[in-house]
């Protein structure tokens, strides 16, 4: 039996990696569970894991937790240091799938010799992904690739060297405004922006599928992972979402990574030792499908995929600068503040402003954080300048 912690154990990575872990009984012991502001959800997560320990970000929330904790003699923290504190706690295996910015920090501390960290938060590579993966290699940290497409890639790849490689690709669905012309994406609003073909995942994240700037960050996230060179990466629109990622080796053959659009096959790829664990997911049945389709991404409707790319080739700050300000914007989009075309201008005049003053990568949490709220300040000027529009 291993011992495992979920870092944003409420959040939809969490709950499936509980799902993944409930499917296999006698497998795993839970030592920690984290979560950010739902004392409740988190109380009832710990109960059914029989989690040692509960850490609510929320520090405000330590006493709902405490209650709906009740008798279970689950020993529980709330607040940064707690947060931390369960990052840190001795075990086998952390699944990190805390959202956002908030989850470098706690990512960061979960970093320990010989322990396997399956990673689902992107911003700690977006943002830090030259620093993070010299400490995990430092420390003798494993790092596992969680999201689906770059899971998918990894199992392609099967230990094979990056000098057989021609290019990695990731897939994207085209979200729901595939077939849109770009006046209407421009105006797009909350709750068709909010409508995934595929996936049921937080606002945020949706947010950036439906505008493929979600893509953008996945490639970045592979460049660190895989240590490709940018060039070497690209994404191509798959609509059924069958095929997670490519591998072309330089012989002109290529290996797909393909499975149902569920979480629970890549978790349970992290979460599997020796053998493969049971996922609760069917293979997909090609023959009912019947056919599968591909599209090159259009950056003219899509224009936030490019600026992407083109802070993935600039490196340094840039990377860091584009996930502050789609942050930033996105959140104002959800507000009813902006325009959902508004995003990415957002992100290109913030990425502007920035480039005079910050230039090199983050060598530490401290300077990661430092230019993220740096790059917040720039996006919430571009906003305030009037040079976007309304919604």
């Amino acid at each position: 039996m291993r011992t495992l912690s979920i870092l944003g154990a409420t959040g939809s990575i969490g709950r499936s990696t509980l799902e993944v872990v409930r499917a296999n009984p006698g497998q795993f012991r839970i030592i920690a569970v984290v979560g950010g502001h739902d004392a409740t959800a988190l109380a009832q997560a710990a109960v059914a894991a029989r989690a040692r320990f509960a850490a609510l970000a929320d520090p405000a929330g330590l006493g709902a937790l405490r209650a709906a904790l009740g008798s279970s003699g689950i020993a529980c923290g709330a607040g940064q240091q707690a947060v931390l504190d369960a990052a840190a706690m001795p075990t086998d295996l952390i699944v990190a799938g805390i959202s956002g910015i908030a989850g470098l920090k706690p990512t960061v501390a979960a970093l320990a010799p010989g322990r396997r960290i399956a990673l689902a938060n992107k911003e700690t590579l977006v943002c830090a992904g030259d620093f993070f993966m010299a400490e995990a290699r430092r420390l003798g940290t494993t790092i596992l690739p969680m999201d689906s497409e770059h899971n998918a890639v990894a199992q392609a790849l099967c230990g094979r060297s990056l000098a057989d490689v021609a290019r990695i690709t990731l897939t994207a669905s085209g979200g729901p405004f595939r077939t849109w012309d770009a006046e209407r994406i421009r105006k797009a609003r909350r709750e068709e922006a909010l409508t995934h073909p595929n996936y049921a995942m937080g606002a945020k994240i949706t947010v950036d599928s439906a505008g493929l700037v979600n893509k953008g960050l996945e490639l970045i996230e592979a460049h660190h992972i895989f240590g490709i060179e940018p060039d070497r990466l690209d994404a191509v629109i798959h609509p059924q979402q069958i095929v997670h990622g490519l591998v072309s080796f330089t012989d002109g053959s290529m290996i797909a990574g393909m499975a149902r659009p569920n979480m629970c096959v890549p978790i349970a790829d992290c979460l599997a030792a020796e053998r493969r664990l049971v996922s609760g997911v069917p293979a997909p049945d090609l023959a009912a499908l019947g056919g599968l389709g591909f599209e090159a991404p259009d950056l003219v409707r899509f224009p936030a995929l490019g600026l992407a790319m083109q802070a993935m080739r600039a490196g340094g700050h840039a990377t860091a600068v584009l996930n502050a300000a789609d942050e930033v914007a996105v959140e104002a989009f959800l507000a009813g503040a902006i325009c959902f075309g508004d995003i990415h201008r957002i992100i290109e005049e913030t990425l502007e402003v920035t480039a005079r003053d910050i230039m090199r990568s983050p060598s530490s949490v401290e300077e990661a954080l430092a230019i993220d709220h740096t790059a917040r300040i720039a996006a919430r000027g571009v906003m305030a300048s009037g040079r976007v529009g309304t919604a």
